[in-house]
């Protein structure tokens, strides 16, 4: 009787039954609505019992979603594996603040890898596209503010705004010895390898050079 509990004996000491049988009744009730962790031999309701007091959805499409990162085969393969609601918006979570920053990086080189090629096709090549970039540089240097140029070409559709209206302002170029005459594209390329346009950035062959591209792409 001394291994007895105190809760299990009566005020004269003796074993107090129905205290012990109300207990041992309850005790049963617990077990009976307790979930075994399921083994790799157990049958399919046990795991769907177990996987549903965990929280688990019965669906993938109860899975919470997002815009940037959720997909149907994904909700799948966290279903598959048994993940909870809140694991998977856990997950969610963590790849908003880590992968945010890739995905934003390679979408930026995407879209400016669209722009080059959009830009090589309206000016015709590589070497076109890029001279056709010195002339505008000089050119919104001298005439635009520097604020509004570096708006219209940061897009390709404002870059070649920016061409057509340096075309319109000076359609020919004038020659040492005052002809008008259209230059072709190799020799405005030559001109620019000359150090009076790239170190000395002398004014007046500037403008040849731009006025040269400016007829001979218009």
């Amino acid at each position: 009787m001394e291994n007895i509990p105190e809760k299990f004996r009566k005020d004269d000491g003796t074993l107090n039954t129905d205290a012990l049988i109300k207990s041992y009744t309850e005790l049963e009730k617990k077990i009976g609505t307790m979930i075994s962790v399921p083994d790799e031999n157990a049958d399919e309701s046990a795991v769907c019992r177990f996987r549903r007091a965990i929280g688990v959805p019965d669906s993938p499409d109860e899975y919470p979603q997002n815009e940037m990162f959720d997909d149907e085969n994904v909700r799948q393969e966290f279903h598959k594996i048994g993940l909870t609601k809140n694991q998977v918006e856990k997950i969610y979570d963590i790849a908003q603040k880590f992968l945010s920053p890739v995905v934003n990086e390679i979408l930026s080189v995407k879209q400016e890898s669209n722009a080059m090629s959009e830009l090589k096709k309206f000016f015709g090549d590589d070497e076109k596209m890029y001279d056709a970039f010195v002339a505008i540089k000089s050119f919104g240097e001298r005439f635009l503010p520097a604020d509004a140029f570096n708006e219209l070409c940061s897009t390709p559709q404002g870059i070649q705004g920016v061409y057509k209206m340096m075309q319109s302002m000076e359609p020919s170029v004038q020659t040492d010895s005052s002809d008008t005459k259209i230059l072709s594209d190799e020799e405005l390329r030559r001109m620019m390898r000359d150090p009076k346009y790239w170190r000395d950035h002398d004014a007046e062959y500037v403008r040849k050079i731009e006025n040269g591209f400016k007829k001979l792409y218009s």
